[in-house]
């Protein structure tokens, strides 16, 4: 029993009807509408949370703000994610994605539109911290899509939706600091226009999640509630699926790995409008111009490391996802100190390129992996790691916030990055080799070998059955 006839994607029933491939000019149901609606929504999300990020330098002028006040907001920034971040895993176990993706987005919608009431560096820390709870929409986005595509071609869909979702940040600074900011200053002062500019995300985010709960589905076969009372879904625990999840070592290891490039993604759009702006004397306008190219490497970078990792697995199994996360963080790292050490403006911005492009890739291989720890409890694992970026920001903005000079805030985040490479040796998932040792079962080995029957149903139509 399920709620579509026919798919237009082809289909591995026994992953629930996921589909095995990716069709992205289609906007069908369920697969492909799912897809293009977790990425676009996640990409609002991000849009609204770092819209601030931009008017920053002409916010602290008017509240007359120092320095460690405005880090003190954008750490506020990324800090109230977390707690709803471990929170939303187990609950899209149970409820789904597309419920919880509806209401946090529209949620965060009202305090973005509230950012002209402001009169402090306190109130603006409150504000920004409500804001930031949409950034938790990741967490629906990467189950989302997860319960929509196998897990063979999982590293590609999630890196994808995850990716395109974040572009939000380097839009935003575009949108925000050079398109819309000026705009509003043609009739009123710059203090009025950044009171005011907000609103114009805030309506289109609220538009955006009461939207994407009418016209989507939870997973292949329907909605949860649906699946629940027809008897084809079990019942979920939330809390045994965070405990088996949080049980978890690998989790843990991702968790923190996560957050030396995720959390690195969040400190850059917090950080990189003021760096430029502060360390090269330009305006508010080519500096958020910049810093938005920080961002626009999410258009292919987090979808090509996905792609990528799916590429090693078809070749090396788990222990080619492994390599290929390894690689990424360490080339990740010595941009950062790289970028640290760079006085030229043209050489700063080629190094933020390659920078930007291996943290975005090494996101993407991420959650590559992820599938694949504990899929019973996918959802939790989800949560828990990416609650790891937004913990990685806090860190790395306490960084930026305590010391004195901003090349050594770059320097401890890029050896921290370093590091972290070296935790993917301890990775070991039950059933696939690790990077040093292990083997792959022969269920795994003939998956990613592509040596097992897969059962696929084509279709050229989109149906929709009322009484399924």
């Amino acid at each position: 029993v399920r709620a579509y006839k026919v798919y237009d994607c082809k289909v591995d029933p026994n992953q629930n009807d996921k589909s095995t491939e990716i069709k992205l000019c289609t906007f069908k149901r369920p697969h492909m509408r799912a897809f293009h609606c977790s990425w676009w929504t996640f990409f609002v999300a991000f849009f609204i949370w770092f819209a601030i990020a931009p008017l920053m330098p002409e916010i602290k002028k008017t509240l007359g703000l120092t320095g460690q006040q405005a880090w003190t907001s954008n750490i506020c920034s990324v800090a109230g994610t977390i707690f709803m971040r471990f929170l939303l895993g187990p609950l899209c176990d149970k409820y789904g994605a597309r419920l919880l993706m509806g209401f946090v987005l529209m949620g965060a919608s009202i305090p973005c539109a509230c950012t002209g009431l402001v009169t402090s560096a306190t109130s603006l820390a409150i504000l920004r911290f409500f804001i930031g709870l949409g950034g938790s929409t990741f967490v629906m986005c990467q189950y989302w899509s997860t319960s929509m595509f196998t897990k063979e071609v999982a590293g590609t869909a999630n890196a994808l939706v995850g990716g395109w979702g974040n572009l939000g940040g380097g839009v935003t600074q575009i949108v925000m600091g050079t398109a819309l900011f000026p705009l509003f200053k043609l009739g009123m002062s710059p203090e009025a226009a950044w009171r005011t500019v907000a609103i114009v995300p805030a309506v289109v985010g609220f538009a955006t999640g009461f939207t994407i709960l009418r016209i989507s589905d939870d997973c292949p076969k329907g909605n949860y509630k649906d699946m629940k009372e027809k008897g084809i879904m079990p019942e979920v625990s939330a809390t045994s699926s965070f405990r088996d999840g949080a049980l978890n070592f690998n989790t843990w290891l991702l968790f923190i790995q996560y957050g030396c490039c995720f959390g690195v993604e969040l400190t850059m759009n917090n950080a990189s409008a003021t760096y430029f702006k502060e360390t090269f004397e330009l305006t508010t306008e080519s500096a958020a111009a910049i810093a938005s190219i920080f961002g626009w490497m999410n258009l292919f970078a987090r979808g090509l490391g996905g792609f990528t990792s799916d590429i090693f697995n078809r070749n090396m199994g788990m222990r080619g996802r492994l390599i290929w996360q390894t690689v990424c963080l360490l080339i990740e790292g010595v941009m950062v100190l790289v970028f640290a050490s760079t006085n030229s403006l043209g050489l700063s911005i080629f190094i933020l390129v390659i920078f930007s492009s291996f943290v975005q890739a090494a996101e993407g291989s991420t959650y590559g992996i992820v599938p694949y720890v504990d899929p019973p409890s996918t959802g939790s694992i989800s949560g828990i790691v990416g609650a790891g970026g937004n913990t990685g920001a806090v860190c790395f903005g306490l960084g930026f916030r305590q010391l004195a000079k901003t090349k050594d805030a770059f320097n401890l985040m890029g050896f921290t990055i370093l590091g972290s490479a070296a935790l993917t040796f301890l990775v070991s998932i039950k059933g696939h080799r690790s990077i040093l040792c292990g083997e792959d079962s022969e269920a795994v080995k003939a998956a990613w070998q592509k040596s097992g029957q897969t059962i696929t149903k084509p279709n050229n139509k989109d149906e929709f059955d009322d009484n399924a």
